[in-house]
């Protein structure tokens, strides 16, 4: 059996039109729900794109591997799924990008890898690897005849127009037409690839990493005149910033712009997540109608890969997951991109067909038990065949699949986390009056509530149908406080980094228990 791991970037969770989205049309992935499993409650661990990309290859917490920011290295020491699919006799391919920046210890200083935090996730082969020089798709453009510049970035590039807040009917369309854009290509790559090497005799695990929904907001037509901007909801937030800031000193930390100041200031422009949503109504408003046009777009080129893989015979041989690293804001609580501790920018869509008979029972079951991006990488291993690793912190996905169930003492909460430190800056620990490895905060969600843990700033309780009443200081939420605390100080004690930990030297050697 082959294994097709697709990920798309900075997709909300509830934008899937089988979930009955009043937007977003996924009649591609609805279709292979309905063949497969929907996991509704599936969570990412941490953000922005790295910290949750090592998450999924490795199955560990932030907290264990270590990767906080996009740019910092992941330890090479940690296996991952690649690596693992390898010893087990598969092919690992990428098309797309991995965001895995190489440990730089023994490596040679003039290395160019250590001059780019767009990596390669060691054991891979890179067939089509998004990097930031060459990139595949700006040399597949320049050779259909584009002009691009040598600084310009060609997924920002629109026709000549005037745009929908300045005055336009519609968002501008991109630059490119469909056929030419990023999505496209990289879907026809991969396509490209498994007609030449999809029966070669050996198995394979294609990675397609797709770029969008995530930003520059920018569709091709006739994409962009999918959605009206007009029609599109209000950001779910309070009434200014300054209400909203007021929730907690973190937030209104976030929501002053200082961060946002200061990076583009810095030699690491890479290391913000979350940015301000503004005033701007209209250009809001264009936003959230082009990320629900690339939603379908994706989805269009995904119905062709699924039927290009009927039509060659390998859509019954191969396991294929589809999820995205985090989510994004889209204006609610004044925020743009991923991070925080509000639920839009950790829960995800999930799916996962198993081909075989086996899984024949469950196709088009929904899973309401809590999923997380830790248990990606041990459900991998499942199905290969292989042992859980030591260093997993999640676990397998299959009885789910194979029999409508959760293994035994299955979770009854997610887990997110998220380390707000900024390389080559103190401000967020002079701003917030705490030391630089207090910039930390833990969150445990369950069906009812959601607890933050800060180090060095007050914790917060929130029901998880409203985001914007902090219940910590309510003498009658005291005890569901120290209820949650203590949760959570359990989980994070069950998964502290433990790869040496059943290991003893005794008398008669290295004892492994």
């Amino acid at each position: 059996m082959n294994i097709l791991f697709i990920t798309a970037d900075q997709w909300r969770g509830e934008c899937l039109s089988g979930l009955r989205h009043p937007f977003a049309k996924t009649p591609n992935l609805d279709g292979f729900a309905g063949e497969g499993v929907l996991f509704r409650n599936h969570y990412a661990n941490t953000a922005p794109c790295a910290p949750s990309r090592a998450t999924m290859h490795t199955g560990m917490y932030l907290h264990n591997h270590r990767v906080i920011q996009n740019g910092t290295p992941l330890d090479r020491r940690h296996s991952n799924w690649a690596i693992e699919s390898k010893r087990a006799g598969y092919r690992p391919v990428l098309f797309g990008y991995t965001d895995t920046s190489v440990d730089p210890r023994g490596v040679n200083p003039d290395d160019p890898r250590l001059r780019t935090l767009e990596g390669i996730l060691p054991g891979i082969e890179a067939v089509a690897p998004t990097l930031d020089n060459p990139d595949p798709w700006r040399k597949h453009l320049l050779e259909r005849g584009y002009d691009i510049a040598e600084d310009a970035d060609p997924l920002s590039a629109r026709a000549d127009g005037i745009e929908y807040e300045d005055g336009g009917k519609y968002p501008l369309p991109s630059a490119y037409p469909k056929e030419d854009s990023d999505t496209c290509f990289f879907v026809d790559l991969l396509m490209d690839w498994l007609e030449n090497n999809g029966r070669s005799g050996t198995p394979w695990a294609a990675h397609l990493s797709l770029l969008r929904p995530h930003p520059p907001w920018v569709a091709p037509e006739p994409y962009n005149q999918l959605y009206d901007p007009a029609d599109m909801p209000p950001p779910l937030r309070a009434e200014s910033i300054e209400a909203e800031a007021a929730q907690h000193p973190w937030l209104a930390w976030k929501l002053s712009g200082q961060e946002s100041s200061v990076i583009d200031q810095i030699r690491f422009p890479q290391a913000i997540g979350l940015g301000v949503a503004g005033n701007n109504s209209k250009q809001l408003q264009r936003w959230k109608a082009i990320y629900y046009a690339l939603i379908r777009e994706v989805d269009d080129n995904l119905g062709r890969l699924f039927e290009f893989l009927k039509q060659k015979g390998l859509y019954d041989s191969t396991l294929i997951i589809f999820t995205s690293d985090h989510g994004e804001q889209l204006g609610d609580h004044w925020l743009r991109g991923k991070g925080g501790y509000f639920d839009a920018s950790y829960h995800v869509p999930m799916i996962l067909r198993d081909p075989r008979s086996q899984a024949d029972a469950t196709r088009g079951f929904v899973v309401e038990d809590f999923s997380e991006h830790v248990d990606i990488f041990p459900t991998l291993l499942d199905y290969l065949g292989l042992e859980r690793l030591r260093q997993c912190d999640g676990a397998s996905l299959r009885s789910f699949v194979e029999h409508g169930a959760a293994p035994a003492r299955w979770r009854k909460a997610v887990h997110w986390e998220q380390d707000f430190r900024l390389p080559d800056s103190a401000l967020a620990e002079e701003t917030l009056g705490i030391e630089r490895r207090q910039c930390v905060f833990n969150v445990i969600r369950d069906a009812r509530y959601k607890y933050v843990h800060f180090s060095g700033l007050p914790s917060m309780l929130f029901n998880v149908k409203d985001e914007f009443t902090d219940l910590s200081g309510e003498p009658a939420c005291q005890s569901l406080m120290l209820e949650y605390a203590g949760r959570l100080l359990s989980w994070r004690q069950a998964h502290v980094e433990h790869e040496l930990t059943d290991t003893y030297l005794t008398p008669q050697g290295v004892f492994e228990g």
